[in-house]
């Protein structure tokens, strides 16, 4: 689906495509959904081959459940950097991890290995002091924002000018509803002039349509089997590497050149 909006110069650089790789999916949802830490380097190699060039992941420990905790961290980090070496690697903080807000800061600060970034949300508690942690070790933080509240929650923080970009993430699973939850994020980083590059990406059936209207923004964006696991005509998809080459041939359709034909 292609929303109406005017295509502006193509940039100097290749906007972000990161490839999110699994998220807090059960691994019996698909058979390439990666959790180990071998698994996930496996993924991590496959989509950046595919035209990924940064990589989101949500850790697990030896019993396939997420976590922050150093060990699980070191041992996820140096799988997929040794897979992909250069490439950024971000990894998720989300609430539900460690629901325990002062557990989860103490986890972060624990660890050895740190990630290039990691993703904050917003609209959960305890995510100013969260991003003030991360950075404090020298972490870049990416700003996830799903409504306007949680615009506001990061717009009233000091640390308005500190994030490497702010993540768009409408939880609306109707395309209009989301457009809405964007508009109105948006214009709360308007009027305060946040200039940060920003991210859009939407979840199971906003998944798609998101990623048509972030490339004719000249938006960064991400697809994985974390957002979806299907393609634009519903199908399966094979892998996240699948996803990926099908998101870049949007892209350049959308740009007006040929497509890889997938």
């Amino acid at each position: 689906m292609v929303y109406p909006g005017e295509l502006e110069t193509e940039p100097a650089e290749r906007p972000v495509l990161k490839a999110a790789l699994n998220g807090s999916r059960d691994p019996y949802e698909h058979s390439h959904l990666p959790v180990t830490a071998k698994e996930l380097a496996r993924e991590a190699s496959h989509a950046v081959g595919a035209g990924a060039n940064a990589i989101h992941l949500h850790v697990r420990n030896e019993a396939r459940k997420e976590s922050l905790a150093a060990d699980d961290v070191d041992r996820t980090l140096d799988a997929v950097r040794n897979a992909c070496p250069d490439t950024p690697i971000g990894i998720s903080t989300a609430a539900w991890i460690v629901p325990d807000t002062g557990k989860r800061l103490r986890a972060v600060r624990g660890w050895r290995q740190k990630p290039d970034f990691a993703s904050v949300n917003f609209n959960e508690r305890g995510s100013v002091d969260l991003m003030q942690a991360l950075l404090d070790l020298g972490v870049g933080v990416e700003v996830g924002l799903n409504d306007w509240q949680a615009a506001e929650t990061f717009l009233a923080s000091d640390l308005v000018d500190r994030g490497v970009r702010i993540v768009l993430q409408p939880r609306e699973r109707d395309s209009a509803l989301a457009l809405e939850s964007v508009s109105a994020i948006e214009h709360e980083l308007d009027v305060q002039e946040i200039e940060a590059p920003r991210l859009l990406h939407g979840f199971g059936p906003t998944t798609w349509p998101l990623i048509d209207i972030a490339i004719v923004r000249h938006y960064e964006t991400r697809i994985g089997l974390e957002d979806t696991l299907t393609l634009p005509d519903g199908s399966l998809a094979r892998d996240n590497a699948h996803l990926v080459r099908v998101a870049r041939s949007r892209r350049k359709l959308l740009r007006g050149v040929k497509g890889t034909g997938e």
